[in-house]
């Protein structure tokens, strides 16, 4: 807690700092191009979408620099050919050591209320501090990574066209959460089959569909809309003891949301293996089994966690349907890649 409220106090020293009057050229706006459907992601009024800012959000995700030795950049735990996730049960962070969760898809995080499994942080510019300070991370003190930021002449010039100041800690959150703030994705065969092209779904993949949307699954309760999720914290019983994990409890300190973890958006999920808060679920087989027998029954379950009865076809048609969900033009965009 002293940790976090010493992150706290510095940026907001930082971000009081007088900005440097270079005589630069105007920055342009970037204007996200959405999906159908869609609507316009919340953006703060002090961090609005440029050009120079994503650009340099997006040098500073792919640069090791960032993390205590060199050695991860965020790309390492956001992979693009994974959805923006990886493969691994829990975290890698430097050193090999282990983190105690699974790393988070950022697709489609602009439109997210709060951020980390358990709603700890309140705006992706505050996020950006959680790994890099996190000791199983990126394991760089705020004020230590400030003074290495300093050194690195090449990015000022575009640091000062993007926020009128070199590159220090203030620049960098902002810029990263601006890159991830582009990271959106809405045309997978799913949504081409919603625009009238019949031929997008294979008929597994509508049955799988047409399941997801039933009262019988309830699926679509918890992952409906755009994005397939509400955003909200649910338990949907992975566990009967959650151990030293307790979820949306740890900021909350409400018996009641024991096990509650951030619902977490459905698209692209095919890449994002493995799942569930920790890990645990190898594949989408796994994670349809979980569901179909009802959870694990802990006293926060939600009551849409119940046994389903499905038959096999009927669960192998559920992961049909959200492998319809995967967005291939996101994944091999190049105006996301370094």
């Amino acid at each position: 807690m002293r940790l976090l409220l010493f992150s706290v106090l510095f940026l907001a020293l930082l971000g009081c700092r007088p900005d440097s009057p270079p005589d630069l050229e105007p920055d342009p706006p970037y204007v996200l191009d959405l999906p159908a459907g869609f609507p316009a992601p919340p953006i703060p009024e002090d961090n609005a979408l440029t050009v120079s800012r994503l650009e340099l959000g997006k040098h500073l995700f792919y640069d090791p620099i960032l993390s205590r030795d060199s050695s991860l950049s965020c790309m390492s735990c956001h992979l693009p050919e994974a959805g923006f996730a990886d493969h691994h049960p829990v975290s890698v962070g430097i050193e090999g050591r282990l983190g105690f969760r699974n790393s988070p898809t950022l697709t489609n995080v602009a439109y997210h209320p709060w951020f980390f499994k358990e709603g700890g942080s309140p705006s992706l510019e505050f996020q950006v501090l959680g790994p890099l300070e996190n000791h199983v991370e990126m394991d760089i003190d705020a004020a230590v990574l400030n003074e290495r930021l300093a050194t690195l002449s090449h990015y000022h010039p575009l640091a000062q066209k993007a926020y009128g100041r070199d590159l220090d800690i203030y620049v960098l959150t902002r810029a990263l959460a601006s890159f991830q703030r582009t990271l959106i994705s809405g045309d997978a065969p799913y949504d081409a089959y919603r625009r009238g092209e019949t031929r997008a779904l294979s008929a597994a993949q509508v049955r799988g569909m047409d399941l997801f949307f039933s009262d019988r699954t309830s699926c679509s309760a918890c992952h409906g809309g755009f994005d397939f999720s509400t955003h909200g914290m649910e338990n949907n019983g992975t566990e009967r003891d959650y151990g030293a994990d307790l979820g949306r409890f740890r900021i909350t300190l409400d018996s009641a949301d024991i096990g509650k973890f951030k619902v977490p958006t459905l698209r692209n999920i095919a890449l994002t293996w493995p799942y569930m808060h920790d890990g645990h679920l190898p594949d989408l087989a796994a994670v349809i089994d979980h569901y179909n027998q009802g959870g694990q029954g802990h006293v926060n379950q939600s009551p849409l966690v119940r046994p389903l009865g499905l038959s096999e076809a009927e669960q192998a048609d559920l992961v049909a349907f959200l492998e319809s969900l995967t967005d291939q033009q996101f994944i091999e965009n190049p105006a996301f890649r370094p």
